[in-house]
C-alpha cells in the first residue's frame, strides 16, 4: 500500500488525425472509392471523438475493405483499441501502419502511448525521442518522455526535461506535478514541496485535493507534523472520506504522539475498508501505545486472521511484554527472529525482556547474535555499548 497518491493529470493527445485540419484523405471527385474512403474516415474520426468506439471501429473496418492498408483506418483502429485499453491489439494496428507508411507520426505516438500504458517505458522513450530529434519544442512530448524517465527512476534525464518544459512555459502543470513526484520518489521532500506549493499557488481557488495531500505528505516525511495536519485537514474538508488525507492525518498525530487522535482517523479508514491489514495493525499499535491492550489485541488478531503480518505479530509480542509476561514475549519475538533474522527490532525487545528479568548476559548475547550477521544497526550498537559500559 502506498501512502502517497500519484497525481496524474489527463495528458492531452499528442496528435489526432483530426488535428491537422484534414480529417480524411482528399478525394478526387471522379474517384468514387477515394470519395467513399473520405466520407467513412470523417465519420469514423467523429465517432472516435464522441467516444462511440464500436461505431468508429465499423467505419474504419469498412475503409480497410476498400483499401487494405489505409493509414487513416489503421491509426483509427489503433486509437479505438487504445481507448479501450486493448493495448496489444492497438500496437498491432499502429505497427501495421508503420510497416506500410514509415514515419507516420500518428501511428508513432499511438504506439509510444501503448508501450507507456504497458509499463514498457524504455520502448516508449525510444519512440518519443525519435520525434524530439526533429521537434524538441513539443511540450506534450517532452512531458511524456520526462514521465517515462521518472518511471524508470532516471532522475537526471527526467528532471532535465521537466525543467526544459518550465523554461518554455513557466507554470506548466504537467511539469510541476512531475517534478513534485520525481523529488518525492527520491526522498527529496523539500524540493518536492517547492513544486507542489507552486501548484497550490497557481490553483488556490480550484486546487486538486491530491495537491493538498502531496504537500501534507512532504511535511509528514519531514516530520513537520503540525504543518502536515493543516493540509490534510484542508483535504478532508473537500472530501471527508479521502483515504490519503485520513492516512496522513492519522500518521501525523502518531508522529506527534497524540495516539488518541490517530485512532479516530485509523478507524475512519476501517469503517470504509474493514479488512485493510495495514490499517488494522496501525490502529492496533495506537491502542497498544495508549495502554488499551484488549482492543489492540483484537485489532492485531483480526489482521493476522487475514494473513500473517510481521507488525501485528510484533504488536502481540509487545503486548505480552507490556503485561510483564516476559517469557512468552521472548518466545514470540524469537519466532519472529527465526523467520526474519535481519530485522533488528525483535532483538532489541528480546534483550529488553532479558534485562527486565535480570538476565543481562542473555541480553548482551542477543544483541551480539545480530551483530554476527554483519549488518550495521545503530540502535543495536548503542544498546550493546550501554550494557557493556554499565
Amino acid at each position: 500500500m502506498s501512502d502517497a497518491p500519484q497525481l496524474q493529470m489527463d495528458m492531452p493527445e499528442i496528435m489526432s488525425m483530426t488535428d491537422t485540419g484534414s480529417e480524411s484523405p482528399s478525394a478526387d471527385e471522379k474517384d468514387p472509392t477515394a470519395r467513399k474512403i473520405s466520407e467513412l474516415s470523417k465519420e469514423g474520426y467523429q465517432a472516435l471523438k464522441e467516444n462511440n468506439l464500436n461505431t468508429a471501429e465499423q467505419y474504419f473496418n469498412q475503409i480497410l475493405e476498400l483499401e487494405e492498408n489505409n493509414n487513416y483506418a489503421l491509426v483509427g483502429l489503433g486509437d479505438t483499441k487504445r481507448k479501450q485499453n486493448q493495448f496489444k491489439d492497438a500496437i498491432g494496428y499502429y505497427s501495421r501502419c508503420l510497416s506500410c507508411h514509415p514515419g507516420n507520426n500518428y501511428a508513432l505516438f499511438g504506439l509510444a502511448d501503448c508501450y507507456k500504458a504497458l509499463n514498457q517505458y524504455h520502448k516508449a522513450i525510444e519512440i518519443w525521442e525519435q520525434y524530439l530529434i526533429h521537434d524538441d519544442r513539443n511540450i506534450t512530448v517532452l512531458t511524456r518522455v520526462a514521465d517515462a524517465y521518472r518511471k524508470i527512476r532516471d532522475f537526471k534525464n527526467s528532471k532535465q526535461l521537466y525543467l526544459k518544459v518550465l523554461d518554455m512555459e513557466n507554470n506548466n502543470a504537467y511539469a510541476l506535478i512531475g517534478l513534485g513526484h520525481l523529488h518525492y520518489d527520491f526522498q527529496e521532500y523539500r524540493d518536492a514541496l517547492f513544486y507542489w506549493t507552486k501548484m497550490l499557488e497557481i490553483n488556490e481557488k480550484s486546487v486538486d485535493i491530491r495537491v493538498l495531500t502531496s504537500i501534507g505528505n512532504c511535511y509528514r516525511k519531514l516530520k513537520l507534523f503540525e504543518k502536515g495536519v493543516y493540509y490534510f485537514d484542508r483535504a478532508l474538508k473537500m472530501d471527508s472520506d479521502n483515504f490519503y488525507a485520513l492516512f496522513g492525518m492519522a500518521d501525523c498525530y502518531r508522529g506527534m504522539n497524540q495516539q488518541f487522535r490517530s485512532i479516530e482517523y485509523w478507524n475512519k479508514i476501517l469503517d470504509m475498508d474493514p479488512n485493510n491489514k495495514v490499517i488494522l495493525t496501525r490502529a492496533g499499535d495506537a491502542y497498544r501505545n495508549t495502554g488499551d491492550y484488549v482492543t489492540a489485541e483484537k485489532y492485531y488478531n483480526k489482521a493476522m486472521d487475514i494473513d500473517f503480518d510481521i507488525y501485528a505479530a510484533l504488536g502481540l509480542a509487545l503486548i505480552c511484554k507490556g503485561k510483564g509476561n516476559y517469557p512468552e514475549a521472548i518466545e514470540r519475538l524469537s519466532s519472529l527472529i527465526r523467520n526474519d533474522p535481519k530485522n533488528y527490532r525483535p532483538y532489541i525487545d528480546v534483550a529488553d525482556c532479558y534485562l527486565k528479568m535480570g538476565q543481562k548476559a542473555k541480553a548482551v548475547d542477543t544483541l551480539k547474535d545480530f551483530q554476527k550477521l554483519g549488518i550495521r544497526s545503530q540502535p543495536i550498537n548503542e544498546m550493546l555499548d550501554n550494557l557493556l559500559k554499565n
